[in-house]
């Protein structure tokens, strides 16, 4: 009987010791091992429960979203054992300042967040301000760097888990634009900008088949004759209410829903055919096209290109392809057989936003890029700062040194113009020459100057 006691006891003291361990081991990885609050995972259940709690309650849900302001800043001047001191020292405030009913947890980096059911959202908002914005000594020196909170209500300004964690962002997006240091509700300003990013959304998705996003064209001018010799594509999107959009008005919101790919092709396709009548009626003797660093990482890009540009009348060897540096330090052995495989074809492989990296000489020297484009940062203060006009003359002498053509970017007055022509710029362009314009203005004005520059015949004269 003593034997059957004692196996009963060790058995329960090893299911005891199991459930311990699997305990632990839930909590483990439902906490965040540096702060010790709840991670992100355990934070996104924990507030769907609430929210269906307060559901059938008839409660409300706060949620703030806290991010530190100039952490980077802290990491790159003390080094990143220092943040993690802080964010450690942030993590021990928090769970010391939340109430029983809070759920405070590390969202990720320097992100951290609240779930509450106080009524007074911005007297907890800026209590949340006051507390991660108070000093903390790291290595002897003083750090704080303040804090930026956003907040978002539950069933007041949505109605499940994703859409408030998507306004507490935009709230908290809006202080970080100004400045930080504060705190911000989401409301009915933020909820209008809300209805128009989703309206513009779908009218995005419909614009591509629709066809209203389109290939405009910003002249190239050889620096010694004056003449157009080619056109760079850029993107426009004639939206049917809100007229012509530039792309910094639709190209972040493309790359997010993944349809820059989409409209990268329509543009460069609509362009290339476009661009073939200029080309073979004498007009231009090139077209230079970008291509996004995530096309570039696509191993067949440069197959696709090739396919494409097969469908239409516009040889390979009018076309440029501008990549930039930063695809080349993400993979250089990539981006060699890209432009191995476009030289192999004809098509030209210019470097852009050249002067603005570290390895663009090593790029020049290894890769067969034929051309590179003096980026615009440099080309505003060439021929009236003299130290960036001496830095500029010497790029320019290492890339001629080098085979390679030079396009400057970006050329808004005379005087930069004459200082990129005596230091032997091959090309130019930008707004002191012409602005971007529609395919029909380009058409006309390509042809205005042709028939300006043939010869004017003389009529002879009658035989007497």
């Amino acid at each position: 009987m003593s034997d059957t006691r004692n196996t009963h006891a060790e058995l329960a003291r090893r299911v005891a010791a199991l459930e311990a361990e699997r305990a632990l081991t839930l909590r483990l990885a439902q906490t965040d091992s540096l702060t010790g609050l709840v991670n992100r995972g355990a934070f996104t259940s924990a507030l769907c429960e609430r929210l269906e709690a307060a559901r059938e309650t008839g409660g409300t849900v706060a949620l703030f979203v806290v991010d530190l302001d100039r952490f980077k800043s802290l990491n790159d001047t003390l080094g990143h054992h220092a943040g993690d001191l802080l964010l450690a020292e942030l993590g021990e405030r928090l769970r010391g300042d939340c109430a029983e009913t809070e759920i405070a947890a590390r969202l990720g980096g320097d992100e951290f967040a609240v779930i509450s059911d106080v009524r007074d959202v911005a007297r907890r908002a800026q209590r949340l301000v006051n507390l991660v914005s108070q000093p903390q000594m790291i290595y002897g020196r003083q750090v704080s760097p303040g804090a930026s909170v956003g907040v978002a209500v539950f069933p007041t300004d949505a109605c499940d888990a994703s859409d408030l964690q998507r306004f507490a962002d935009m709230a908290l997006y809006r202080v970080k634009t100004k400045g930080g240091r504060r705190y911000s509700v989401f409301d009915a300003e933020l909820r209008a900008e809300t209805e128009r990013r989703r309206t513009l959304e779908e009218d995005l998705r419909r614009a591509i088949t629709a066809g209203e996003i389109v290939p405009w064209f910003q002249p190239v001018i050889d620096s010694g004759s004056g003449r157009t010799v080619g056109v760079e594509v850029l993107a426009r999107w004639n939206h049917p209410e809100q007229g012509l959009l530039a792309p910094a008005a639709f190209v972040p919101m493309a790359e997010e829903l993944g349809l820059i790919r989409a409209i990268d092709e329509a543009v460069f396709d609509a362009a290339c055919r476009r661009a073939a009548t200029w080309v073979s009626d004498g007009l231009i003797e090139l077209v230079s096209c970008n291509v996004s660093p995530r096309d570039l990482l696509d191993p067949g890009f440069s197959r696709k290109l090739i396919g494409r540009l097969q469908r239409t009348d516009l040889p390979a060897t009018a076309l440029t392809v501008e990549i930039t540096e930063t695809f080349l330090l993400q993979d250089l052995g990539l981006a060699r057989r890209h432009i191995e495989r476009l030289a192999a074809r004809g098509v030209r492989v210019a470097l852009d936003d050249f002067g603005t990296g570290y390895s663009n000489l090593r790029a020049l020297m290894h890769l067969p890029i034929q051309t590179v484009k003096l980026d615009r940062s440099l080309i505003c203060d060439v021929g009236r700062d003299a130290r960036v006009s001496k830095l500029v003359a010497a790029m320019l002498h290492a890339a001629r040194a080098l085979g390679v053509s030079i396009v400057a970017e970006g050329v808004e007055d005379e005087a930069q113009a004459l200082f990129l022509r005596s230091t032997g710029c091959d090309r130019m362009q930008g707004y002191f020459f012409a602005r971007p314009m529609s395919g029909e203005a380009m058409d006309a004005q390509l042809r205005a100057a042709q028939a300006q520059a043939e010869p004017v015949r003389t009529p002879r004269r009658a035989a007497r």
